[in-house]
């Protein structure tokens, strides 16, 4: 398809005819209408809509006419907001196919929308391209490169990153949870004077893997955790599609980071000596050994909670850097404030607490929070005025964020949640044949 000068071109929604130029087509802000001007070929242009006719250069597309209306008026005006009289899901199942997304909406119709799916436990996944992992839930009608053995790698990297996708990978789920638990109840009752006190060594000796460490329990136990992690990594990066991709994957660095610090000790134990000026400081080994604290991540793998919260974080990073910019502003002016009032005017009753505007960003951005350790306070009237004026600004500036990150929030935990249903049914159906 050639989109240089020409006639326009005309989509049919539904019956209803609109008309567009080639050069708004091309930056058209509805992404599945944009896609049209990528097209070469006519086979091209029926993945997008659903006919065409050539002649006279109009694309056909069997929606819901009054909704792309709605949407159209989004287009021209920026607003977007339900059809009178039409299901919430009906209406955001047409900005899902046409390529816009919750967040697009005016504020009270995302708030209907939420309830919405919240009642009904619905989520419309946007369309996915063919071949990838979800557009076909039991995996019918969709052949596998490779033969079995693309079948195979497939049926184990589904084991291995989708819990729910077999009764295999609830198993190793299962097991790989076990192992987690017993590790950090392992790590933490580490830290206890009592585990220590048999053989009085101190922490500096505890860090330690020698040979008498790696016989006792503690060391088996965590030995035996440490392998059964360091097989599931390797044989995860080796079934997965994009090794490139596996590295980068946030979850998969965590892994990263709580494997390599055990291997790490045990190397440095070995060629640096009991005895010697690194192992009798300890330090790093105390550091690296409490990294395997990273080990609790992992179960975000098998918890919706925990996925919803970094894709949530994830999505609402320029909400997250708005709200660091608010404290930070308020932080920059009470602090200097402060320290005029309590340390800068009086000099008979000096608050050294306020000696410096560092040293008064500790109080500031306790005050904001509502914590109030006590530590310090002002002493002056106009210093406790200004406390009183900073705690009221800091709740109403970390309030202000709120709303954008707990739509985002709502929206992450259905998508998940569709998600694990979907895998669920699959599993049924796995039971069922």
């Amino acid at each position: 398809m050639n989109f240089g000068r020409g006639p326009p071109v005309v989509l049919n929604v539904g019956g209803t005819r609109y008309s567009f130029s080639r050069e708004v087509l091309k930056d058209f802000p509805l992404r599945r209408v944009s896609r049209l001007h990528g097209c070469l070929s006519e086979k091209d242009v029926l993945e997008v809509c659903d006919d065409y006719d050539r002649e006279r250069n109009e694309y056909f597309f069997d929606r819901h006419s009054e909704a792309f209306g709605f949407i159209m008026l989004y287009v021209r005006h920026g607003h977007l907001r339900f059809v009178p009289h039409m299901c919430e899901l009906s209406f955001y199942n047409e900005m899902i196919y046409w390529g816009l997304e919750g967040s697009h909406l005016d504020y009270c119709c995302q708030r209907r929308l939420d309830d919405r799916m919240s009642e009904t436990y619905t989520y419309y996944a946007a369309e996915e391209p063919p071949g990838e992992p979800g557009g076909d839930p039991a995996g019918k009608g969709r052949r596998q490169p490779g033969g079995e053995g693309g079948k195979w790698l497939e049926r184990m990297r589904r084991t291995f990153e989708e819990p729910t996708s077999s009764v295999a990978a609830q198993v190793l789920a299962t097991v790989s949870i076990l192992f987690v638990i017993v590790s950090m109840v392992v790590l933490c009752a580490s830290t206890l004077p009592e585990w220590r006190a048999p053989g009085n060594r101190s922490m500096e000796e505890q860090s330690r893997y020698t040979a008498e460490s790696v016989r006792e329990p503690s060391g088996i136990i965590e030995a035996i955790c440490i392998g059964w992690f360091t097989a599931e990594c390797i044989v995860r990066f080796i079934v997965s599609k994009n090794k490139c991709e596996f590295v980068r994957r946030p979850l998969n660095i965590i892994d990263l980071l709580a494997i390599t610090p055990y291997y790490i000790s045990v190397l440095m134990t070995v060629f640096t000596g009991e005895n010697s000026q690194l192992q009798r400081a300890g330090v790093t080994l105390r550091v690296l050994r409490m990294m395997r604290i990273f080990w609790v991540i992992k179960l975000a793998r098998h918890f919706i909670g925990l996925q919803t919260l970094g894709l949530t974080l994830k999505r609402c990073y320029r909400e997250m850097v708005m709200l660091l910019v608010f404290i930070c502003v308020a932080m920059a002016i009470f602090s200097a404030l402060s320290q005029l009032l309590e340390n800068g005017l009086d000099l008979g009753t000096k608050n050294k607490d306020y000696a410096s505007i560092p040293a008064a960003c500790w109080w500031v951005i306790i005050s904001m929070t509502t914590v109030g350790y006590g530590d310090m306070c002002p002493i002056t009237v106009p210093g406790r005025i200004l406390g009183g004026i900073c705690v009221v600004s800091g709740i109403v500036l970390l309030a202000l964020p709120i709303t954008f990150i707990y739509h985002s929030f709502v929206q992450c935990y259905h998508e998940l949640k569709f998600r694990s249903a979907r895998y669920s049914r699959s599993l049924s159906a796995e039971f069922l044949n």
